[in-house]
């Protein structure tokens, strides 16, 4: 899960600290963003080594272990939910955690972690159409020609450089089409989550969906024939599958959140735009992956869409009120 979270948006202004008490909670946010952002390069090393079920079985056994461990420690205990929570959560673990994590390291075996990035970048994009199709939130022309300009970007991306290509027969690679069933699988987690769950602490959600999604990847992962992989792992593989537990996940949300409730959900949701960028970096300095012109042309396109889709319209076009 980048991974990244159940109402963020991204945004293209970059938020600068005000004062020293918050600069803290600025650096964390940062780190946050990094860490995200290296979860495609440990997930496309990990790939070489682990079946999807096993890595995404592992790297959630560890994660909702330490999430729901600090639950544990910050409130002493961990809150009952009704049955309809419970379904709800059932239904965030099936697409945010299982769903997602099975086409994340499908997908990374075979496309490069800087890509896999980019073409994440659009989630926002796809998760504010399905909101408008099946939720009738309001649209706008703004809005609608962000989404235009975004998902002309990724197809781009997807294409590398030739769009009209998809659309005279060419298919498009499985790494390609596992990042796409990421960006739904996380879309329907979003709009689950924002719609189910207004009265759940974002931690205990994403800790207690992480824990159900976590049960459901291990019983695919008995029935892979792949659990002999866990004996031939490296210390290497060891070392991504705890990054992403430690890293990716636990100290990734915890910050997240914690700069939610210092800065506010619009002002912390603004480091998003990092995390592909960091994607892309860290797979051209540590996979020596060579970013081609389609993925700077497309990932252009794809950060003017996102600012179109959260621009705010100028207080001089409101209408006047007497």
């Amino acid at each position: 899960m980048t991974d990244s979270l159940s109402d963020k948006q991204l945004t293209i202004d970059f938020p600068m600290p005000e004062n020293h008490s918050s600069l803290g909670v600025h650096i964390r946010l940062l780190l946050t963003m990094l860490f995200w952002g290296g979860t495609f390069v440990a997930g496309r090393l990990l790939a070489e080594e682990l079946h999807p079920l096993i890595a995404s079985s592992l790297r959630f056994i560890l994660a909702s272990g330490m999430l729901l461990t600090t639950i544990l420690v910050r409130d002493h205990s961990l809150p009952r939910l009704k049955w309809k929570q419970w379904w709800a959560l059932t239904l965030l673990g099936l697409t945010g955690v299982f769903a997602y994590n099975i086409f994340y390291f499908t997908g990374l075996q075979t496309i490069e972690a800087g890509r896999a990035s980019m073409i994440m970048a659009v989630n926002p994009v796809i998760t504010a159409f399905l909101a408008m199709l099946f939720f009738a939130e309001r649209g706008s022309i703004s809005k609608s020609v962000g989404m235009m300009v975004a998902v002309i970007g990724v197809l781009i991306v997807i294409s590398k450089g030739a769009p009209a290509a998809l659309f005279q027969g060419e298919s498009i690679g499985t790494g390609e089409l596992c990042m796409i069933g990421c960006v739904l699988s996380w879309s329907a987690y979003t709009l689950i989550g924002k719609r189910l769950l207004t009265d759940i602490k974002p931690l205990v959600a994403v800790a207690y969906s992480c824990t159900l999604g976590a049960l459901f990847l291990s019983a695919a992962a008995l029935f892979s024939g792949h659990l002999t992989e866990i004996r031939d792992l490296s210390a290497a593989g060891a070392g991504y599958i705890l990054y992403f537990a430690l890293f990716g996940t636990t100290l990734g949300f915890l910050w997240f959140y914690d700069g939610v409730k210092i800065l506010g959900a619009g002002r912390a949701s603004m480091y998003i735009n990092l995390v592909p960028v960091s994607g892309v970096v860290f797979g051209a300095l540590l996979l020596g992956e060579r970013p081609g012109s389609s993925l700077f042309i497309g990932g252009t396109l794809v950060f003017a869409g996102l600012y179109f889709i959260n621009r705010r319209p100028s207080r001089a076009l409101l209408p006047k009120t007497s």
